[in-house]
């Protein structure tokens, strides 16, 4: 009984900090798009400049 809830708990640990890690590279995921987009949006202003 006891290793029964042992092996349960250890289990929903494991999926708790599984679908953590998963939230986190999404959120990292959103941010890198973040950071591609404002530097094409710069590129494009200095392009934009450049050409005045």
């Amino acid at each position: 009984m006891k290793n029964t809830t042992k092996v349960i708990a250890v289990m929903t640990l494991a999926i708790l900090a599984l679908s953590s890690c998963g939230n986190t590279v999404r959120g990292v995921g959103k941010d890198l798009e973040g950071t591609v987009d404002a530097t094409q949006d710069a590129g494009r202003r200095v392009d934009k400049a450049a050409k005045y």
